[in-house]
């Protein structure tokens, strides 16, 4: 039997997320929605390409496979498109094979209020209003920022996740500690005090708690069947370093939480672990972090300190 939606991982992807619609919005800009509405009419059976979010959604998706009893994992369409113009959006979904049945057109109106309903632990959208309204409403959101290449390797399995701490996973009040001061031995002062104290959830938190939850399931599986490749594989990349790890997996413990693996860089530019390790997506609360990384589809959580201006 199914799972229930309440216990299931729910993604919410808007379609300028799953799918590149560069042309779509210049038309629209340019040329009103009218023409707009008419080219999509026009083109209603040519697929939209591949946005940046296709590669994450795809492999996410093909846990189904692996617990075909359970189908955990579910993603939703979250549309700002009237359903007439959205239309191409669920006929390029079925073109890809995604198993995508739930959507919600809202014709120009803010969606993200709709999240609760799906039991969405993560909104990806490539609006960065619509990801800052849902954030200061306590959703889970990124904006998915645009790339020109979009990773999507049939023969890779794996799906592979990569994670800033501070701003992302956990709070940000380290992070205030050090903006506030300016001083980063007052950070490893305050961390080294608090290095017991497990930190509070950040904006996307619980999604890795519930992805840890089908990482647990997975192992399970491998111990069972040796034949089995496990899909998930979750890294957390900070800028921190010893003293102020011990914090980080304080923290994880006390989330409930295991991760494949952790890189403390010290400062260290994040692009030269992160072009090695090659996540499917990658989530940030500051755009100096995802300098240098090359192909790599990413998130940039607009949350907290970090990005007041």
């Amino acid at each position: 039997m199914p799972f229930p939606i309440e216990n299931k991982l729910v993604i919410a992807v808007a379609s300028s997320a799953l799918f590149d619609l560069t042309e779509s919005d210049c038309i629209f800009r340019e040329k009103g929605e009218t023409v707009y509405r008419a080219y999509q009419e026009e083109n209603l059976n040519v697929p939209f390409n591949k946005g940046v979010a296709f590669p994450f959604v795809r492999r996410l998706l093909s846990l189904n496979e692996a617990f075909p009893q359970e189908q955990p994992i579910e993603v939703v369409l979250l549309s700002k498109n009237s359903p007439e113009t959205g239309e191409r959006a669920f006929r390029s979904i079925q073109h890809y094979g995604l198993d995508i049945c739930r959507a919600c057109f809202t014709t120009g109106e803010p969606n993200f209020q709709y999240l609760p309903a799906f039991n969405a632990a993560l909104f990806l959208s490539g609006n960065v209003k619509d990801v800052k309204a849902a954030l200061q409403a306590g959703y889970a959101a990124g904006r998915v920022l645009p790339t020109k290449y979009v990773a999507d390797d049939d023969s890779d399995k794996q799906l592979r996740l990569a994670f800033d701490f501070d701003g992302v996973l956990a709070s940000d009040e380290a992070e205030k500690v050090y903006k506030t001061s300016g001083d980063i031995n007052a950070f490893y002062t305050h961390e080294v005090a608090h290095a017991g104290q497990a930190m509070q959830l950040g904006p996307i938190g619980a999604l890795l708690q519930k992805i840890s939850v089908f990482q647990q399931l997975e192992k399970e599986r491998a111990k069972q069947d040796a034949t089995y490749q496990r899909i998930l594989k979750t890294s957390i990349v900070t800028a921190r370093s010893a003293p102020a790890h011990e914090r980080v997996i304080a923290s994880l413990k006390a989330w409930g939480v295991e991760v494949d693996d952790a890189f403390f860089l010290g400062g260290i530019e994040k692009a030269r672990v992160l072009n090695i390790l090659k996540p499917h997506i990658f989530f940030d609360d500051q755009m100096t972090h995802f300098e240098g990384i090359e192909n790599i589809p990413a998130v940039h959580i607009p949350f907290g300190i970090a990005n007041i201006t």
